[in-house]
């Protein structure tokens, strides 16, 4: 997982796929079917704008880079996603990016009305892609985003963000890898450039729902540009869309509202938050339960809580992010939510759940992270 989010150069199209497949087939351990956590988790789950997911599992997004030159669907991903497709009821993409200038990789999806709408081929492409990762009757939503600061240095060498601030690269030690080696600091988005990046994310969900998919999540967490716009270490604006939380979620809750008046009310919007950056000053844990409460009733299905960004990758790591490996320490072992150790290092953020919970009563929750038994 790490290698594939910080090292392009590592990943192969053919030996990923072969990976990828090895995965997928490989032989599951037996469980019990009289288990209840299991039963539940088989069971459907109706979301608020009514649809139904056909049971509680989700594929969550990882980065893919198969996309071709021009940053269309491929065969390549069509058999990934079928495959994954079996037995999960719901699968997310990879971060679809909403402008090709700003992206989280090479080889990423992109929908991008800067030069021209999406022509017929690509439309033709996406469908194939949507049709493959709803063939054992799941949803398939396409996550989409916009990579701001933290765009791969072989796409740009500055991104943007709500303010021109630099960072540290927590996989600096990882020298040419390093997907962000040599970034620039990013260019200040200017307000009307932050609505065009609204019109981009509504284009790209109307897109996406002509295509075939059955919904789409917007990618609010991480580090990217809409994380970073609610996260007062990255945004140092003095305008609508900085300073108070309620300032710094304008963005988010804006592409919100303009994806949902692009794709009506009865098709499945998903969000993407940090539980927390896990950075001092940064986003915290009682600002995302302060956006949570924000989000719910404004036309959200389904948040997904996970946390960190490239500074720290909690995402991966769980709270310790990058610390322990590059110092040397074992990061399998931690402490669960009981205080226990465990080697499981299952369910990074479910600690967080609870208060998230109760601030959208409305809206139902996702955790990631680490998830490897049916009991958590």
């Amino acid at each position: 997982m790490l290698r594939s989010l910080v090292g392009s150069e590592m990943c192969i199209r053919d030996r990923y796929q072969r990976r990828v497949r090895g995965l997928c087939t490989r032989k599951m351990p037996k469980v019990d079917e009289k288990n209840t956590e299991l039963q539940l988790l088989r069971s459907p789950l109706r979301l608020p704008c009514g649809a139904v997911l056909p049971n509680r599992l989700c594929k969550a997004a990882m980065t893919e880079g198969l996309a071709d030159a021009q940053n269309h669907s491929t065969p390549e991903l069509c058999t990934l996603y079928q495959e994954w497709g079996s037995g999960c009821g719901l699968l997310l993409s990879g971060n679809i990016q909403v402008d090709r200038r700003y992206m989280e990789r090479p080889g990423n999806v992109a929908i991008d009305n800067t030069v021209h709408d999406v022509d017929p081929d690509q439309m033709a492409q996406l469908s194939k892609l949507a049709a493959a990762g709803q063939a054992h009757g799941n949803h398939f939503w396409a996550q989409l985003g916009h990579a701001g600061r933290q765009s791969h240095r072989t796409v740009t060498v500055q991104g943007v963000a709500p303010s021109p601030i630099a960072f540290k690269s927590a996989v600096a030690a990882l020298g040419p890898l390093d997907p962000l080696r040599g970034q620039l600091a990013p260019l200040e988005l200017t307000v009307e450039e932050i609505h065009i990046i609204t019109g981009k994310f509504a284009y790209a969900a109307l897109v996406c729902k002509q295509a075939g998919f059955k919904g789409v999540q917007l990618h609010a967490a991480h580090g990217y540009l809409i994380s970073s716009f609610l996260n007062p270490l990255a945004n140092h604006r003095s305008d609508q869309y900085g300073g108070s939380l309620e300032n710094r979620a304008r963005f988010l809750m804006e592409v919100l509202h303009a994806v949902r008046e692009a794709v009506g009310r009865e098709y499945p919007i998903g969000v993407k938050l940090n539980s927390s950056d896990f950075q001092s000053g940064g986003f915290s844990h009682e600002d995302a339960v302060q956006v949570a409460a924000m989000l719910d009733g404004a036309g959200v299905d389904l948040l997904e809580i996970s946390g960190g960004n490239y500074e720290n990758p909690a995402m991966l790591l769980g709270e310790s992010g990058m610390g322990s490996i590059m110092s040397g320490k074992d990061t399998a072992i931690r402490k669960d939510i009981s205080g226990q150790s465990t080697l499981k290092r299952e369910a990074y953020f479910l600690k967080y759940a609870s208060a998230i919970r109760t601030a959208m009563p409305n809206t139902l929750l996702m955790v990631t992270g680490g998830m490897r038994s049916v009991e958590v």
